[in-house]
């Protein structure tokens, strides 16, 4: 709400803090079901907060599937109405701490960026240990002071074969190389300084990305203790490979596991998993602690959210690049004041509905560049956002449908033609393939009526790569 001259009246605007993970899937928290990891600080913001257990990604236009994911949240738009696949993002695309900065939210930028240097400056005011890149060693982040000036351009010196020659190259990937400390403790001790010395003049808009628990999956001892590979559970749908090849069996996500996947190892996997994440999830309790020291808890809305799922054994798969609930679903809770507690909402969303959500917390216009949806009637049960169903695209490979009960998937390359469909209320897993059961013709059909539209709602076929699928289709 803005009062006479255009001006926010500022005491009335929550905090925003908003804590993003990188490759943890939807079924990683406690309270929401999974009694195997141990997430009591994620388990109490679930407690005192909504949390959506049917948000996703659409997938993506790149094999690093968090990149396009990351662009969709920062500026509300979907797949194929982003630049390229989100590596940059245009000056006419408003983006989210950009859309606050402008509203008087002190805006800070800490941990993980992966969509260009220039759209970074642009969201914050503030910020640090700034990390620009997909994946790295969580014990060596590469990384950048904040620059009020916005140029992350000052490259750092390195000899890359140091037993050979002494030839010196310049990488600008980052300023310096921070040794010894996590990434989730380093993001968090930067959060922890910049809460600190926070003026209460304005509201702060806090945007804490982490690593974790991307691999490679590494964490302090005391975590990895916690679980124990042989207690851990297979998933349902665990299998030594996927059942047909569509292309992603050679990608560094697949290369993590030999072939074929063990039961053994898989454990091993998930175990270490759940220790990234138990980590992580401690060193936001530290954050949230400050948060409550310095008298700003009871005003701020705690944000959750994951860039993308995983699939860690199941269906034969390591990583993220299919159209499958492990890969497409992400944790998303709100906590804060005037949110329901203890409340869980089944409405399907996708990530980039956190955006309007957010400008509807601060009393502030929605851009013209954003095409999510606020969140904010969901979480008061009314139907205003309700989606009936979803749309999911991996690059020119998938193109899928979910409505509430059934899911489509459509393959093609240019040795495969295939398609799958599930029944996701029977069949959370995705184990069983009705495609060619004759009593679901008329299902297949209703989907992909579906799957057309949302390719022409999208723009699917503007985009190269939805060009190239649907020409095969």
């Amino acid at each position: 709400m803005e009062t006479q001259g255009g001006k926010h009246n500022m005491e009335t605007k929550p905090n925003i803090l908003f804590f993003f993970t990188d490759d943890q899937r939807f079924d990683t928290i406690r309270a929401l079901g999974n009694k195997e990891i141990k997430t009591p600080n994620m388990d109490e913001l679930v407690q005192k907060g909504t949390a959506f257990t049917q948000a996703h990604i659409p997938c993506g236009t790149s094999a690093a599937v968090c990149m396009p994911s990351r662009a969709m949240l920062h500026t509300g738009r979907t797949l194929f109405h982003l630049e390229g696949e989100g590596q940059s993002i245009p000056k006419e695309h408003s983006l989210l701490g950009e859309t606050l900065g402008n509203a008087g939210y002190e805006t800070f930028g800490i941990g993980k960026w992966h969509n260009g240097k220039n759209a970074f400056a642009r969201s914050f005011k503030n910020g640090s240990r700034i990390f620009f890149g997909g994946m790295d060693d969580h014990w060596n982040v590469p990384i950048y002071d904040f620059d009020p000036e916005g140029k992350y351009d000052k490259p750092r010196k390195t000899i890359k074969e140091p037993l050979k020659n002494n030839e010196i190259t310049y990488d600008n990937s980052s300023q310096y190389i921070y040794s010894g400390k996590h990434s989730s403790e380093l993001f968090c001790d930067a959060a922890i300084d910049c809460l600190n010395g926070h003026k209460k003049d304005n509201p702060f808009f806090m945007y804490i990305s982490f690593m974790a628990p991307h691999d490679p999956r590494s964490m302090p001892e005391e975590f990895l203790s916690m679980y124990n590979p042989a207690d851990i559970s297979l998933p349902p749908n665990f299998c030594e490979e996927h059942r047909f090849d569509y292309g992603v069996k050679d990608i560094r996500d697949e290369l993590l596991s030999e072939y074929p996947r063990t039961s053994s190892e898989i454990k091993k996997h998930i175990a270490e998993y759940y220790a990234m994440i138990t980590h992580l999830d401690f060193e936001m309790g530290r954050v949230i602690k400050k948060l409550k020291e310095i008298g700003e808890y009871e005003n701020t809305i705690i944000i959750l959210a994951g860039d993308n799922g995983l699939a860690l054994g199941q269906h034969g798969l390591m990583g993220k690049q299919s159209a499958y609930e492990h890969s497409v679903r992400v944790p998303l809770v709100f906590c804060g004041k005037g949110i329901p507690n203890n409340e869980v909402c089944d409405t399907y969303v996708y990530l980039l509905d956190i955006f309007p959500t957010i400008c509807d917390f601060a009393g502030i216009a929605v851009p013209k560049t954003v095409e999510g949806k606020s969140l904010i009637p969901a979480m008061r049960k009314r139907e205003e956002h309700a989606r009936e169903s979803l749309y999911f695209a991996y690059t020119d490979v998938i193109r899928a449908v979910k409505d509430k009960k059934y899911k489509l998937i459509e393959y093609r390359n240019d040795e495969l033609s295939k398609s799958q469909l599930f029944d996701l209320k029977n069949d959370p897993f995705e184990q069983y393939d009705l495609i060619d059961r004759p009593e679901f013709k008329t299902i297949r059909t209703k989907l992909t009526n579906k799957l057309i539209g949302y390719k022409n709602e999208w723009n699917d076929m503007s985009h190269p790569l939805g060009a190239k699928f649907w020409n095969k289709y």
